[in-house]
């Protein structure tokens, strides 16, 4: 009886991948970004980025050793990619124990509650992240400001600085007199969360991804494929109102959330189609978030709604069944 063959849900791929070597793959493509961070924030990004880790390490094992009494996977890698992207979401000047407390949320709830990896419907991540956000708001909004800043260019971070700015009436040339160049926006010299700030090295970070076929494009083009589109209509129906498309994609957590969260493969569909679905998705609730909503960065709300519909996308986006005739 112990020989039975046990058949799982599909996909069922052959290949030489493992959790470990696709885990450890995610952390060598964050290195340039976590590189970027420390160039801009300093020694601190460092400390920041190893009690995240260690935290999240920590509490996977102690939660699957002792409450659900089976044998830890920690060196599988993936509470190493939750430790890094929490790090990645939050400001650089975090009191410790919130990043601990983030830590713990993200692996005791927003994974290890559902079973452990593979099973949790949510960005564990995020999951800490918005806990975080919501729970201590002005500590996650107290930015660092930037080492080799721009001359007249304060802590705040660029999307602040904007909504501050029209929350004031100002129009966005008077706005944009007090932000950082694109060219700065694109290579990161400006405040923001630790991994979030470098939109060349998150860049550098999802072709190495995309050439390992870790990821696949369809995810992370649709959602900032979309975000360029509606802000770009946005800003030419009204340039006094709202700014321009590249100044979205390259702040915030666009290119983070795009990359590296929202093609999480737990939470994320399965399908090609069901993936661009996903993606436009993320993109648009973003959008509105960002032009019309309470918060400055919406990508990290949109990404979790959007996991929620990944189930459901699943079920009506299916892949053409072996033998069928279309």
């Amino acid at each position: 009886m112990n020989k039975l063959l046990t058949v799982s849900p599909s996909p069922h791929v052959q290949g030489d991948e493992s959790i470990r070597k696709i885990m450890y793959g995610v952390v060598l493509a964050m290195l340039p970004a976590f590189a970027m961070s420390v160039m801009f924030f300093g020694w601190n990004s460092v400390k920041v980025t190893l009690i995240a880790i260690a935290a999240s390490v920590f509490f996977e094992y102690v939660i699957q050793k002792y409450i659900m009494k089976v044998k830890p996977t920690v060196d599988d890698g993936s509470a190493i990619v939750t430790g890094i992207l929490l790090a990645f979401n939050v400001p650089v000047g975090l009191p410790v124990w919130l990043i601990v407390l983030g830590a713990l949320v993200a692996i005791g709830v927003g994974k290890m509650s559902f079973g452990g990896l593979g099973q949790n419907p949510f960005n564990p991540a995020l999951v800490g992240r918005v806990f975080l956000l919501i729970s201590f708001p002005v500590q996650m909004t107290t930015w660092t400001a930037n080492k080799v800043v721009a001359d007249g260019f304060s802590g705040a971070t660029p999307l602040g600085l904007l909504k501050e700015g029209l929350k004031n009436g100002e129009t966005i040339p008077q706005i944009t007199s007090q932000l950082p160049s694109h060219f700065d926006l694109f290579w990161g010299n400006m405040s923001g969360s630790l991994g979030e700030i470098s939109a060349v090295a998150l860049l550098l970070g999802g072709v190495y991804m995309l050439w390992k076929k870790i990821i696949s494009w369809h995810t992370p083009v649709a959602v900032l494929g979309t975000i360029f589109i509606f802000e770009g209509i946005l800003w030419l129906a009204n340039p006094d109102r709202f700014m321009d498309p590249m100044f979205h994609l390259f702040t915030g957590g666009a290119m983070l959330g795009a990359i590296f969260m929202a093609t999480d493969m737990v939470s994320s569909p399965m399908t090609h189609v069901g993936q661009l679905i996903f993606g436009v998705g993320i993109g648009i609730i973003t959008v509105l978030i960002r032009n019309f909503g309470a918060y400055p960065e919406g990508i990290s709300f949109a990404i979790l709604i959007m996991n929620a519909f990944t189930p459901l996308i699943n079920a009506y986006v299916k892949p053409t069944r072996f033998g069928r005739v279309a």
